[in-house]
């Protein structure tokens, strides 16, 4: 039995505020898609989210829909991943002069 293939299967449609134009969805269609394309593709995503959308819970959406059918190592699932890494970056005091002072 021959497996699909993700760049030419049907994928799922989400709703378009969570992904505008379907930019996501689109570009796990393009074969021969490279790191270059897909972060300047998750740039121009970033830039037409509705403010009032949170990115992590957005980016973990597509993740969950996504990933699972083009699989880890696609260009646009590693951007992904890393932008989600990226907006939770690290948490909690940075220190500074006041922390020194006492």
């Amino acid at each position: 039995m021959a497996q699909k293939d993700p760049y030419t299967s049907d994928l799922p449609e989400v709703d378009a505020a969570l992904d505008p134009g379907g930019l996501i969805r689109e570009s796990y269609r393009i074969e021969g898609l490279g790191l270059p394309e897909a972060r300047s593709i998750f740039l121009d995503w970033a830039i037409k989210i509705d403010p009032d959308l949170s990115p992590q819970i957005a980016i973990r959406r597509l993740l969950a829909l996504y990933a699972p059918l083009a699989g880890p190592s696609h260009p646009m699932t590693v951007v992904l991943t890393e932008g989600l890494g990226k907006l939770s970056g690290p948490g909690g005091r940075r220190g500074g002069s006041r922390a020194r002072r006492g």
